[in-house]
């Protein structure tokens, strides 16, 4: 680390130490006592600049105040059959952890209908998974393998990737706004497995529009990417939609163990068992209401508002090229 970034890092934690409450009771679950990392990873998102770094954190601290994110974790969705319908339509799963004990999320970008629940079920689920990622998967990494883990692996399936993709830009913005606003830089490494044509189009003219540290970020695989992935994980840890050269990926194509997006699959049963652990837990302060748990939704940056219609666009000229 260079004297400009400890610099910088001096600078940050000088105005992050006169936070008050409530900002400061919150910002301890986005360090869970990395402190230096988390600052650390608010500057990259900013280039290294303290006074926006700051402003970016302490928006990131009022949203989750006025969002009561730190319970988020108590708020399960409900009923059942609502919960199941979520996730068999928000594909994503944790199917193990990379040789560096880096967690590996699966997620299902071709597959994910978000057709069976409202945007606000989808958005509280995404936030669910973001907060467990942070308060209790990573720092049970970091202790297992005795190093700050703050970062996770994606690897971004995109088998079944079709036209109606245009229905989803606008939620995938609000998710992605929300990742890049108040969870920077958890991501190590973006890993697009199984691309079809139409990614490769919409590639070609998204690339240019990325940030340099985004695009350093993301590799596209051959085919399903196995023997790629098989440098950074174990096979154990693969995506099930990787293990198989030519498999694709499939909601009902392996069995719940081994289907990381499954509800069966351990990731999920130990998710859903700690949110309902802790709402019985604040059942006695309040009970559990049927609803989604409304979170604002931050206006997208310039740079997404262009992404994203960028996107759209290609998606249209690739649709009346084809005929569709």
């Amino acid at each position: 680390m260079g004297v400009g970034s400890q610099d910088a890092i001096k600078q940050f934690q000088a105005f992050i130490d006169q936070v008050e409450e409530p900002l400061r009771r919150t910002f301890q679950n986005v360090h869970q006592g990395y402190v230096t990392e988390t600052l650390m990873r608010f500057l990259k998102a900013r280039d290294w600049d303290p006074s926006k770094a700051y402003k970016m954190l302490v928006d990131c601290l009022n949203w989750r105040v006025q969002n009561e994110i730190d319970h988020i974790l108590s708020k399960p969705i409900v009923p059942a059959d609502l919960y199941t319908a979520v996730r068999d339509s928000q594909l994503i799963g944790l199917s193990g952890y990379s040789k560096e004990g880096l967690p590996v999320f699966a997620i299902g970008v071709g597959l994910s209908t978000f057709d069976k629940a409202s945007v606000h079920y989808y958005v509280q689920s995404h936030i669910q998974i973001n907060e467990y990622r942070d308060r209790i998967i990573l720092p049970s990494a970091s202790k297992k393998h005795k190093r700050t883990i703050t970062t996770c692996i994606k690897v971004l399936d995109m088998t079944g990737l079709k036209l109606s993709a245009l229905n989803q830009i606008k939620l995938l913005t609000i998710i992605s706004s929300i990742d890049d606003l108040n969870y920077p830089e958890k991501t190590n490494t973006y890993y697009i497995a199984n691309a079809p044509y139409i990614f490769s189009a919409c590639w070609k003219v998204v690339k240019p529009l990325l940030q340099e540290r985004t695009r350093r970020k993301i590799q596209v695989l051959p085919g399903c990417g196995r023997d790629e992935l098989l440098n950074v994980m174990d096979y154990s840890s693969l995506p099930h939609f990787c293990k198989r050269e030519g498999s694709g990926s499939s909601k009902h194509s392996e069995t719940g163990s081994e289907n990381c997006y499954s509800l069966d699959h351990p990731f999920h049963q130990e998710l859903y068992n700690h949110i309902k652990q802790q709402a019985r837990q604040r059942e006695t302060v309040e009970p559990i209401k049927h609803g989604s748990f409304h979170v604002d939704f931050p206006e997208p940056p310039d740079d997404e508002s262009e992404i994203a219609k960028t996107i759209e666009s290609e998606l249209h000229k690739f649709e009346n090229g084809n005929g569709v």
